[in-house]
This record gives structure tokens, sequence and C-alpha cells, in this order.
């Protein structure tokens, strides 16, 4: 890469996907690996007529939020990590952490500064109200649920910030001591392996390898473990090599049963914040009709129960419906429906009260929202994944006669871009259309 390539830039804010960003010759910068507040040499490795993408080939002027020294030997020094060297040296590192050279407390300001620019310009909300983002008191090996992919060479590692190369990690700083423990265990050897999932029970002690291969067939593994082993079939339910297909969770005095197939949040340290937000949103009163949108394993309705009448829960993913009955068995008061979201909440006659919503990164679809607002429940409590579409789908329940109270931000996810926050929605007299 020339010097023709390299531009001196000023950086004043840190964008939504993880990039800082400023402007050069009229033309927004994003550039990997710099932080707010500082000036960098950026190597441009796409142009666009309106925006370009780069990368630090050079901090000329830091700010106390950098760490000179990040703690991961496979995030890289940031000089290196974020080079002009390009994506072959890129490759080299792993993918899993973006933030490693941001001090914590900063991560956690720009995620809330994210959240409330994103509810602006897509959601436009002028003020919009986001509280300090809740944070971890130490936040670092958090991770229950870890994906390893095998490289052309045998090595086992993470994807690389290139987006294809398979890092080989003898250590990660994020992922549950429980699980690195796992890791440390696995002697792998067949051909057709394509990835290794590790999941624990934190609160339990249960441990989980879920494989994937490209044909089906089990593979030769080596491990001398408690939990179980199960293949996940591409054309059909997973199937235990050892154990069960399940793990099991404690949240807040509720058992969890989670399958091999079924998503449950990844902190479950933070998780429990995540509920007792939602709880403090919704503000149940006992006689109330909670309906739970995307509910998974019923996390949020199960831990809700015992402060309403009846609670609802819709979900797709049959599996996940499965783990919720089993959830919920010895709750008198908690029944499910299996099916798309905005197919199945059609069919839902009873009388709504509340609602929570977690859906996944893409937001809610538009009839859904549709929907969900002809249904009138007094507060609707968003649980996001993505600030995009969470403003973009609260812009359109503001349209439907819904007022967005305020904003959470609870980091699940700490030392990466990715951010979970929870929104509150009250309806009001809007105009009911979409």
């Amino acid at each position: 890469m020339t010097n023709a390539n390299i531009i001196t830039v000023e950086l004043t804010d840190m964008a939504h996907g993880g990039s800082a960003l400023g402007r050069h010759e009229g033309k927004v910068i994003f550039v990997d690996g710099g932080l707010p507040g500082e000036r960098v040499r950026a190597a441009i490795v796409e142009d666009h007529k309106s925006y370009a993408q780069g990368r630090v080939a050079e901090v000329v002027d830091t700010v106390p939020d950098r760490i000179a020294e990040p703690r991961c030997p496979h995030f890289g020094d940031p000089g290196r990590r974020f080079s002009a060297a390009g994506p072959e040296s890129a490759g080299r590192f792993c993918g899993g952490c973006q933030w490693q050279h941001a001090g914590y407390p900063a991560q956690l300001r720009y995620k809330r500064a994210i959240v409330a620019d994103q509810l602006q310009r897509i959601g436009r909300i002028e003020e919009p109200v986001v509280r300090p983002t809740l944070g971890m008191g130490t936040p670092w090996h958090y991770r229950n649920n870890a994906q390893f992919r095998l490289g052309p060479d045998g090595e086992f590692g993470f994807v690389g910030i290139d987006g294809q190369t398979v890092v080989d990690v003898d250590v990660c700083h994020t992922i549950h001591p429980s699980l690195m423990e796992l890791f440390e265990e696995l002697e792998l050897d067949f051909p057709a392996l394509e990835q290794v999932t590790l999941r624990a029970g934190i609160n339990t002690g249960d441990q989980m390898v879920i494989l994937q291969t490209a044909d089906n067939e089990p593979p030769a593994i080596d491990i001398d473990i408690s939990g179980s082993c199960v293949l996940n079939l591409t054309d059909g339910p997973a199937v235990a090599l050892a154990g069960d297909t399940f793990i099991e969770e404690e949240l807040l005095g509720h058992q969890f049963w989670i399958s091999a197939g079924s998503f449950f949040q990844v902190n479950t340290e933070m998780a429990v914040q995540l509920v007792n937000v939602v709880r403090d949103y919704l503000d149940p009163r006992g006689y109330e009709v909670l309906l739970d949108l995307y509910c998974g394993v019923g996390t949020f309705g199960v831990c809700l129960a015992d402060s309403v009448t009846e609670v609802i829960g819709v979900e797709e993913n049959p599996v996940a419906v499965d783990d919720a009955v089993a959830n919920a068995e010895m709750l008198g008061n908690v029944w499910f429906y299996e099916g798309p979201v905005e197919e199945t909440l059609p069919g839902v006659d009873e009388s709504i009260d509340l609602v929570v919503l977690d859906p996944p990164r893409t937001g809610v679809e538009r009839e859904a929202l549709e929907t969900l607002a002809g249904m009138r429940a007094s507060r609707i409590v968003y649980v996001s994944c993505d600030p995009a579409t969470l403003a973009r789908d609260v812009r359109r329940l503001g349209e439907a006669g819904y007022r967005l109270v305020e904003v959470q931000p609870v980091d699940l996810f700490p030392q990466t871009y990715h951010i979970e926050s929870v929104a509150l929605l009250e309806s009001g007299n809007g105009k009911n259309r979409f």
C-alpha cells in the first residue's frame, strides 16, 4: 500500500459496527482501530463516493482511553492489527473482539452514544433518553458459548478479522474458564469436521460439545468430561454421542433446559441484569397477560410468570419450544405457540396487557409490528441486539401510537462492538398507521 492511500484524519465518534469515524475533505472516513478524540494516519482500503473505510496505520495523537497492550495475544498490538499491511496481515488476528484497545469505561460510553445516534438518525427521535450502559464489574471470562472452526491445515480456532482465516488460539479471555478447560481437553481428528461449539451452564457446571460435520458422520473425538457430546445434523435434530442433547442452567431461581439447537444469552451474569431491566420496565401488577415474542427457551416468560396472571410465548424454533415447555412445566400460567411471529401473532386472540419481544438482529417484520400495535398493550419492552433495527422498529411503533420512554443498554458483550439494549414504549394517542 502506497503513501497515496494514507490520510491523516481527526476521529470524533464511534460508529455502529465498531469503527471510529472522522471526516477528510468532506468525506466520512470509518477507521478500524481508532478511538474518538485521536488523530491518526489511516490506510484507506475501500474508497466510495460518500465514504471510505480505513485502518489505523499510525496513531499520531492518542487519548487516555487507549489500551497500549491489550490483554489477549490473539488480539495483537493495535499498531500491527490495524496496520497498513492489508488483509493478509489482518488474517493473523482473532475476530472475536474488536475493542480490546479501548478501556472498558470508554466502551460503555461508546455503546450508549451509538444507541442514541441510531435512535436520532433512523428512529427520528430528537432527544432519546438513553441511560448509561450497565456494565460488568469484571468484563472478562463471561461467554458461556463459543464457536471454533477447523482450518485447512487442521488448526483449531476462531475466525480472523478478515472473516475467512482460522486463527489458531491457545487462550481466550472472553470465554468462561469452564469453556477454556473444555477447549484444552479436546483432541480432534476428523477431516469432515467443520465446526465445534462449546456450551456451559455457568451456575450448574454442565458442559456440552456440539459438533458439525460436512457429511453428518460423527468424528473421532477423545474427550473425558462429565457433560455431553452432540452431533448437530444439518437435516434433523441433534444426536447425542455422549450424555444428553441439552444442558441445564439456573437463572434467578429457575432451572432452564437448553438444547444444542436452542438460543440462550451468551453472558449468564448479565442475563440476570437483562431480566431485571425487563421486569422493571414492564412493571407488572399481578393481573396482566404478558405476551413473550421470540421467546426462545422461555427465559423472560418463565422469570416473570410469578408477576402476571398469564404468559403467552411465541417462538419459531421447534427445539426451543420443546425446551420452553419443559422449563415452564412447574408453572400453571405459561403457554406457547410454535411458529413465525408474523404468522402466529394474528391467531393470538387473548387480550394482551404487556409485551416483551427479543427478535433476531434483523428486527421485527413490518406485518408483525402492525399486528402487535393493533393489540394495544399498555407497555411494550423491546430487547434488541442491533440498535439500527431497534431504531427502525421504534419509529414504526411510534407511527402506530407508541411513545419511546427510554432505553437501557446492557453490556452482554464486553470487548466487542455488539450492543444489547432494552427499550420501553408506552401506548399513546398516535395515528395508528404503517
